[in-house]
Order: structure tokens, then C-alpha cells, then sequence
């Protein structure tokens, strides 16, 4: 009888910390032994000349998601969850995604059935927060933190998602006296709102002034705000999807200033630029995400950030519409930008995209990318060691790379369901060729080999992350001191 369910063999295995040649052994789904010439499998995979790297984590994605304008993302969780398969990642946290009147137990509890019967990876939920009722801030939200929701997201902007200071300021009271982490998108609601109405009036509809609307100081100041505002509280939070150099220079300096304030950037912000939102007819329309791709200038602030430790996790933000009437062109060729439904696809192409531009050019060294794509989702949000690392007791969540496969990237190629990528005619080198969550072989040589349903769904800890870290403004800490906590 093996001594192993599974053996990886002679692969060059790496971590955030290490990165060594070794065998991997796996039983009941669990890493058991790392070592030289370990006892056999019943089941092997020759690793040799592969990366064996922790399968990746995408801490920021929508599935199955209905936007505040009402449509519905392309990908469902079992297209998604394949999708994100093939591309190397093995565990996902989407948004379950409360719009205003709506009951937040009643929100996850529906995610959870869209979820369960489809995914063949693993999964937990952030939650978004767009009606702080009495109810949902006095019971609803402090007892889902309990029970393993304990991350959410808030916005700056859209109509029927942004919240004001106020209530800004209520939700963070909420995270720190629960312990749970805050993710804020930045953008202020005002400005864009005003540049769009003077868009308009002149006419100026197409798709390249969705950037031109979503100014990069809307970032900025946004994001300065947020900090402010985490600051005054003593609350640790995640800005998402930074694209802007003014919102990476925030960040920046409120760690410089020893503040707990993480950063998160994504494929779009590194490949993509407005030029291509600006492409001839409706065809910028698939590039259009908010905040929009800036300039080569914002790429290598991008490229910066990630290097020095400014962001600490790569996500997809993938956020699929079909480039049609059900999607990104309500209107058709007459759709104007504010119409046009923001987000691009890219699940699947986040992994081997930073590999390829980030690990091959020299830019990000191997544990760097494994910090950056899986170690790190983990730790922000309660999910390590169990995930993001290959450790003796971590489940057996691996990918398996040939550092030197070269692929032309087409839509035709992937997985999901949105028929196009903003990513077309790219070529990369580095791709997973085989992908095993807890222990069971997801992918193997372009095939799918999990069935819908087989991925977990997967309660989170309270995070290290979100603790404060018990410096008081000194307006507050007088309050304080004087026997009276504010929050």
C-alpha cells in the first residue's frame, strides 16, 4: 500500500520565504512530508525541470454578480472557478454583494447556493456593504463576522453603491470593535459624476472618456481620504485596484508613517493603458474598468509598487461582461461610456501574465510572485496557513508550472464564459500545466479533471492584518483617556 495519496516528485518547490528542490507528498488532502526520496504515491507526477509553486489566490473577483445597473456577470461559478483553474489558482473570494433594501444574511445565503452546487475550487466570500441599516450594522453584519464573512467591501462612488464619510466612519468603528478588514474602493463620487454630466453636454460619449471622467486626482483624493479616515479611527484597510501614481504615493507614505494601510493592483493596471479604451468605435468599451488603465507613466509606478512592498497582493478584479447587448453595449454602437458595464475579464491570465512580465523580465523574483499572489491573500484574510503556502499541515493546494511554455494568448483559448480578452495576441512564457486543490487533480495536460460542486466553501479567522495598531490620533486618545472611547 502507498505511503502517499499523491507524490510530487523533483520539482523545485517554492514559498514566500524558500525555494528548494524537494519531493511533496500529500494524503487525505493535506501536505504531509517535503524531503528528498520520499515513499511512493499511489498516484505521481514528475516535476522535474516545473515550478511547484502554492496554488494562487484571487482575493478580488465577481461571479454571479448583478451590478447596482442590473447586469449580470458573464461567468457563473462554474465557468469562473474553471477558468481560474486552468490559469493556476485554486482558491477564490468574490463578492456577495448586497444592494440597497436588501436583507445581508439573505444576500450570502443566496451567493451561497449559486456558489455550492458549481465550484470546483475553493471559495469564501468578501461582503459588500451598500445599505449600513441599523439592522444590518447592529445584528446582521457582526454575526456573519462570526461565522467566517469577515472581510467587506465599501465604495466612494457609484450611484447606488457609495457611501458617504459618515458612514464610512461607521463601518470602520464596526471592523475594528468586531476585528474584521475593510477593502475600500477609491474614487470620489463627485468629481466623476461632474465631469460626466460636462462629457455629455458636449457630446463626448465614447468610450475614451470613461478615462477622461475617472480622473486620476479622483483616485488620489479619494484614496487620501480613505486613509484619513482609517487613520482618525486606528483602522487597518485594503485599497483595491490601485491604478493612479497619486493613489500609490498615498499609500506609500501612510506606511512610510508606520500606518496599516495595504495596497492591491491587478493585470489591467500593468498590460493595459487608456489608448486602448480609446480604440475606434465601441471597441474601447471592453476596456473600460473603474478606475480606468492610465498611462505607460502609471504602469511603471505600478510595476514600482509591487517591487517595493507598496502593494501587497495581486488580484484579478475579474469582472466579466460579454462585449454585447447583455453586457458592456445596452445601447449597441449608440452606447455612451457611462452606459458601458465596468470591468474586464481576467481570471484566468492574472497568474501567468505577472509571471511572465514580472518573474521573466527580471522584475519580481519567484517568492516575490508567490507572496503576491497567494501567501499574502491569505494572511489579509484569515485564510493561512490552511492556504497560500506549501507546508507540512497546509492543504495540498499546488500548481504546477513549466517555467518555459510559450503561449500566444486568445479568447478561443480560455475558459470563461465572456468571449473576449482585453489581453489578445499577447504572448507569455511560464504557464500551469497541472493544478491540484486538496489533493484532487483539478487540471492535468488542458484537461479539466474536477467535477461542478468539488470546491469548499471556506470560513475565514479574523485576520492578523486587521488589528490596529494602537496609535490614537490625539484628539481621540484625550477623549479616551478621559475614560470615554468613541469607538
Amino acid at each position: 500500500m502507498s505511503e502517499y495519496d499523491l507524490m510530487i516528485r523533483g520539482g523545485t518547490v517554492v514559498t514566500a520565504a524558500d525555494t528548494t528542490i524537494c519531493d511533496v507528498g500529500v494524503k487525505d488532502g493535506v501536505v504531509v512530508a517535503l524531503g528528498k526520496d520520499l515513499g511512493a504515491g499511489a498516484r505521481e507526477i514528475d516535476a522535474t525541470r516545473k515550478l511547484v509553486l502554492p496554488g494562487g489566490i484571487d482575493s478580488h473577483c465577481h461571479i454571479e454578480q448583478r451590478s447596482s445597473a442590473g447586469v449580470v456577470c458573464a461567468d457563473d461559478f462554474y465557468s469562473a472557478t474553471v477558468s481560474a483553474a486552468f490559469g493556476g489558482t485554486t482558491t477564490v473570494i468574490p463578492f456577495a454583494a448586497q444592494h440597497r433594501g436588501q436583507s445581508l444574511r439573505q444576500v450570502v445565503q443566496e451567493y451561497h447556493e449559486a456558489a455550492g452546487p458549481k465550484a470546483v475550487i475553493d471559495y469564501a466570500f468578501h461582503l459588500i456593504i451598500s445599505d449600513p441599516t441599523e439592522q444590518v450594522m447592529g445584528q446582521e453584519l457582526p454575526a456573519l463576522i462570526r461565522d467566517g464573512y469577515t472581510s467587506f467591501k465599501v465604495y466612494m462612488t457609484y450611484d447606488l453603491l457609495q457611501l458617504n464619510d459618515g458612514q464610512m466612519l461607521d463601518i470602520l468603528a464596526l471592523a475594528r470593535r468586531e476585528g474584521a478588514f475593510v477593502m475600500v474602493h477609491a474614487e470620489n463620487y463627485d468629481m466623476i459624476k461632474w465631469l460626466t454630466a460636462r462629457l455629455l453636454e458636449h457630446g463626448l460619449g465614447a468610450p475614451r472618456y470613461h478615462a477622461v471622467s475617472h480622473a486620476r486626482l479622483a483616485e488620489g483624493e479619494a484614496t487620501n481620504r480613505a486613509v484619513t479616515l482609517a487613520e482618525l479611527l486606528d483602522v487597518p484597510i485594503l485599497l483595491v485596484h490601485v491604478s493612479a501614481a497619486e493613489a500609490i504615493e498615498v499609500i506609500r507614505n501612510a506606511q512610510t508613517k508606520g500606518l496599516k494601510i495595504y495596497g492591491e493592483t491587478c493585470p489591467q493596471y500593468l498590460f493595459l493603458t487608456a489608448d486602448d479604451i480609446a480604440r475606434p468605435g465601441v471597441e474601447g468599451a471592453k476596456f473600460c474598468c473603474s478606475p480606468p488603465p492610465r498611462d505607460h507613466a502609471a504602469q511603471e509606478a505600478v510595476w514600482t509598487g509591487l517591487r517595493n512592498g507598496t502593494f501587497q497582493v495581486f488580484s484579478s478584479d475579474h469582472a466579466p461582461y460579454r462585449f454585447d447587448a447583455s453586457g458592456k453595449l445596452p445601447k449597441g454602437d449608440r452606447t455612451t461610456f457611462p452606459e458601458i458595464a465596468n470591468g474586464v475579464p481576467g481570471i484566468e491570465l492574472r497568474l501567468p501574465l505577472l509571471f511572465s512580465e514580472g518573474v521573466g523580465q527580471g522584475r519580481l523574483d519567484l517568492n516575490a510572485f508567490v507572496a503576491l499572489t497567494a501567501t499574502n491573500h491569505a494572511k489579509l484574510y484569515g485564510l493561512y496557513p490552511k492556504k497560500g503556502t506549501i507546508a507540512v499541515g497546509s492543504d495540498a493546494d499546488i500548481a504546477i508550472w513549466d517555467p518555459e511554455r510559450e503561449t500566444t494568448i486568445t479568447a478561443g483559448m480560455l475558459h470563461d464564459n465572456v468571449g473576449y480578452t482585453p489581453y489578445e495576441g499577447r504572448r507569455v512564457r511560464g504557464w500551469p500545466v497541472a493544478v491540484i486543490s486538496r489533493g484532487r487533480i483539478v487540471v492535468e495536460d488542458g484537461k479539466l479533471a474536477a467535477a461542478r460542486g468539488s470546491g469548499t466553501f471556506l470560513p475565514c479567522a479574523l485576520s492578523e492584518a486587521a488589528k490596529p495598531v494602537g496609535a490614537a490620533v490625539p484628539e481621540l486618545a484625550f477623549v479616551t483617556g478621559q475614560g470615554t472611547p468613541l469607538v
